[in-house]
């Protein structure tokens, strides 16, 4: 039997497009958009690098290294990350964060000078009429200042990503009028951003088609798409994948979805659902790793429940799924066991389902622990003085309980 054929998958069923043939680049946010999280710390320098070495691992191709233009102690880390990548050869093209300022873009192009390498300046302006209001802005204003940094930047070697914020509640003639200079100006690419979260996955796809068909391809340039949102509404990585289906070339995401107010689109996840979809082809087995090491750099632990990298995401106590799952491993193929309760293949990131006993476990559950603890699990007194343990509290038994009262003089 071929095992695939062991589900039948209504997410690719009469789908109308090929995310085997897809082709999205990834650009983390973590140290710029992530860091802006209000209830992280700065991580070292250190751990910086390091996660720049993890992103290039993971097949990641562009990293946003920063703002160098909110003040010298930004400026020197943006150089330090500049630097790393250079002389460490890392596959990533850096980009910076900068407003539609010339003070912002200049300690871009300097950078850029120093290290010897194009760094890309990503110039933002908030484009939503609540934003103009809010701000005092006329379009005419918003252009002014908008061609002054951008024309800065192309006139120093830059490539330019025009950014406009809050971009899914912006007017379309807006829009037309931002990018469309922004593209006559030297712009390249050109960000969507979904600043407050605010998008659903068909806002998406409208939004993202209206400025290909209306705005880049009218203006006969070359001028890549990008797609940057947050997760206010919890659709951030949906959106993502809308933004790809539309035919964005790049997305943004942050490691465990840490950035303003309650953050981004997952990198993690989004790595994830590329890999299941097929568009994914790099090594999964760092994902954990990179994780980790965000949570533990910028003081978040990984919730118990977050999904793939939390501790419960492979971990069951659940009589009848523990118990599908042991008959699936008997039938002499991990394939089985990894699939038949979990959507997401724990051994393909490097990882293993775990069965656990609890008060609604069964049998299955204490002669599997038995047995993965080199235990008899033939040895009845041991299934039962686990299983009434398990009957007789209100949660999993950790390991350290279980040996524990197999130890006792009841076992």
């Amino acid at each position: 039997m071929e095992y695939a054929d062991l589900i039948y998958d209504w997410n690719a069923a009469g789908s109308s497009f090929d995310w085997a043939s897809a082709r999205v680049d990834l650009n983390d946010e973590t140290l710029r958009d992530g860091l802006q999280c209000p209830s992280v710390r700065d991580p070292s320098m250190e751990e910086k690098l390091r996660l720049l070495h993890l992103m290039a691992d993971l097949g990641i191709v562009a990293a946003d290294i920063g703002l160098p233009g909110a003040g010298p102690r930004a400026r020197e880390q943006v150089l330090r990350l500049a630097r790393e990548i250079v002389d460490a050869k890392l596959a990533i093209a850096p980009n910076c964060a900068a407003r539609t300022l010339i003070s912002d873009v200049e300690p871009v192009a300097e950078i850029s000078q120093a290290v010897g390498m194009a760094i890309e300046a990503a110039t933002f302006i908030g484009s939503s009429p609540i934003r103009q209001y809010a701000e005092d802005w006329t379009l005419d204003h918003m252009l002014r200042v908008s061609e002054a940094a951008v024309t800065f930047a192309v006139r120093h070697g830059l490539p330019v990503m025009f950014v406009t914020e809050d971009t899914t509640r912006a007017r379309p003639e807006t829009l037309k009028a931002l990018y469309g200079h922004a593209i006559s100006w030297g712009a390249r690419r050109l960000c969507l951003a979904d600043t407050v979260g605010h998008a659903t996955p068909d806002g998406v796809r409208r939004l993202v088609r209206f400025v290909k068909d209306e705005i880049v391809k009218p203006s006969g340039e070359h001028v890549r798409v990008d797609w940057h949102g947050h997760r206010d509404r919890g659709m951030a990585v949906v959106n993502c994948l809308a933004a790809i289906e539309a035919g964005v070339d790049r997305v943004h995401a942050t490691a465990l979805g840490i950035g303003e107010r309650v953050g981004n689109a997952e990198m993690d996840l989004l790595i994830v659902n590329l890999h299941l979809l097929g568009a994914y082809r790099g090594d999964l087995t760092k994902l954990q790793h990179y994780c980790r090491l965000v949570a533990d750099a910028v003081g978040r632990p990984i919730g118990v429940d977050y999904p793939v990298m939390g501790a419960d995401a492979f971990r069951t106590g659940t009589g009848v799924h523990a118990a599908a799952i042991i008959k699936a491993r008997k039938k002499g193929h991990d394939w089985l066991a990894d699939r038949v309760y979990s959507s997401v293949p724990a051994g393909e990131l490097g990882m293993a389902q775990r069965i656990e006993i609890s008060p609604v476990s069964g049998l299955s559950n204490v002669k599997y622990w038995l047995r993965a603890h080199g235990y008899d699990e033939s040895n009845e007194a041991f299934s039962q003085v686990l299983f009434e343990a398990a009957k007789s509290t209100d949660r999993v038994l950790t390991d350290a309980e279980c040996h524990a009262l197999l130890a006792g003089p009841g076992a």
